[in-house]
């Protein structure tokens, strides 16, 4: 189980130091966690990919190392999930989010697999620019390295390519965030977290923003040189 403690400041800089836990989340948890992925995906992201109770439950009683969240001063602020996949690299296959997750139940978790695979990253709205999804993600890397995965591995919104989707094709989009040329607010942000593109799959998520694609990008073990 994942339990840690620091202080942290606001985007402003000027307030006090808070208290914040990264920690597991338990059934205790699952009503603010619904309430916390509404507010952070609101339309037009489909309410019905939105966690409900039994996922929640079933990320707990499958792979409990892989569901935390994160506290601000006592009040639950955002969570991130994810399963433990086998994932070659030599051939990395065009796959949906309900394909990997098990359609958000991860019941396909993989006690050996060589890959943490991410499900799922919220963060509260009125905790934005904290730096919370951050630390979830170096939560994340902590547990790549104990467990000693290969990599971390995800597949993030394109939120920004449904305004260029005319000029060019989902790779180029990525290609050119990579190079600075365009930014992309999660595929941008997946690259300050040190994540590396990977490729593109379509039809990945019913997202009307990112035309259903997503940015594969991972995060090697820098522990362990895959052949």
């Amino acid at each position: 189980m994942y339990n840690k403690e620091i202080r942290i400041t606001g985007p402003d800089r000027q307030r006090r130091p808070v208290r914040a836990v990264i920690r597991t989340y338990a059934e205790a948890d699952f009503d603010e966690l619904i309430r916390i992925q509404a507010e952070s995906f609101p339309p037009p992201y489909p309410e019905e990919l939105l966690w409900n109770h039994e996922q929640l439950a079933s990320h707990v009683a499958h792979y409990a190392d892989g569901a935390i969240c994160i506290e601000v001063d006592g009040e639950l602020a955002g969570s991130m999930t994810s399963l433990r996949i086998q994932w070659n690299p030599a051939q990395p296959d065009n796959h949906s989010w309900t394909e990997v997750t098990d359609d958000g139940y991860i019941r396909n978790h993989q006690p050996d697999g060589n890959t943490l695979y991410i499900v799922d990253l919220c963060v509260r709205p009125k905790y934005r620019k904290w730096g919370l999804a951050q630390l979830m993600m170096q939560a994340m890397y902590q547990l790549v390295i104990h467990q000693g995965m290969d990599r971390l591995l995800g597949a993030g919104r394109m939120p920004g390519y449904h305004l260029v989707a005319e000029q060019m094709s989902a790779e180029q989009y990525l290609e050119q965030v990579v190079a600075g040329e365009l930014h992309d607010p999660v595929i941008s942000f997946l690259l300050r977290c040190g994540r590396m593109p990977v490729g593109v799959t379509a039809n990945y998520l019913d997202d009307e923003e990112s035309c259903d694609y997503a940015a594969l990008m991972e995060w090697s073990n820098p522990f362990i040189e895959v052949v």
